[in-house]
């Protein structure tokens, strides 16, 4: 069946929208958002026409718009560990748009997204090593200055060591942090692994269920098919047999009873 007007439409407009969504946009940029609220007004509405498209390809389109949704959804998220774990859990298209694509835009704009908040998340984290570090130093640098003072100084070389501690206490609180950040992520990791395979399992288990119906459907087709021709076979003999009960009746009923004079 050829697609409708609304269904070019909304292909277009899906596939411009998977074309920004591989840029890299502005925060101020809002015609993503636009576009993605249109496209679900559309595929309201072409969900509603009688000469709608097949199921299957409704849920693909049904599947890009959710990607394209969330998608937006993970970008307004404040750290880049939030924006990496909603960036797993978001699923991509399975098949090309356009006849142009050789792979799914979806899939390739997933990719992309996740390998850039993961580089973001390991930026701050570096970023946030890096100045403590600087701070470490720092306070080295005004231990050995402090060394040189004479012994009337003493005080303030105290309160220095008390800063020193302060900040040995606040090193090892970060890297407890990112060891936790780090386990955490593995979790979140492991677990969207987990529902991915159970995902996989389901829909393996309902293509083979669909494929055992299908054989069966056709079998009883068949069957059904070859009764209807068996039936029609019979109801000829029968209708022939009456015609030729008719046909010797009236023959009989005329030299019976000739034509009076």
């Amino acid at each position: 069946m050829a697609a409708t007007r609304l269904e070019v439409n909304l292909m277009r407009l899906l596939s411009r929208c998977e074309a920004l969504a591989a840029e890299r946009r502005d925060p101020e940029e809002w015609r993503l958002e636009k576009y993605v609220a249109a496209l679900e007004d559309m595929l309201r509405e072409l969900k509603k026409q009688s000469s709608k498209p097949a199921p299957e390809l409704l849920n693909e389109y049904s599947r890009k718009v959710d990607f394209l949704k969330g998608l937006l959804e993970a970008e307004k998220l404040s750290s880049s560990m939030e924006k990496a774990l909603a960036n797993q859990f978001l699923a991509p298209g399975r098949t090309p748009t356009t006849a142009k694509e050789r792979a799914p835009a979806t899939r390739t704009v997933h990719l992309q997204t996740k390998a850039r908040c993961t580089g973001q998340m390991r930026s701050e984290l570096l970023g946030t090593v890096c100045s403590e570090l600087l701070l470490l130093l720092s306070a080295a640098v005004q231990i050995v200055l402090v060394v040189g003072l004479p012994s009337d100084e003493k005080q303030s070389a105290v309160e220095l060591d008390a800063v020193l501690q302060h900040h040995q206490d606040v090193q090892e609180k970060l890297a407890e942090e990112m060891l936790s950040l780090a386990r955490s992520l593995k979790n979140n990791t492991l677990a969207a692994q987990n529902v991915i395979k159970q995902d996989n399992q389901t829909l393996s288990h309902s293509l083979r269920m669909a494929d055992q119906n299908f054989e069966k459907l056709k079998d009883e087709s068949d069957r059904l098919e070859q009764h209807a021709k068996k039936s029609v076979d019979w109801l000829l003999w029968i209708m022939l047999i009456v015609v030729c009960f008719i046909f010797i009746s009236m023959i009989l009923f005329i030299r019976i009873f000739p034509k009076l004079k």
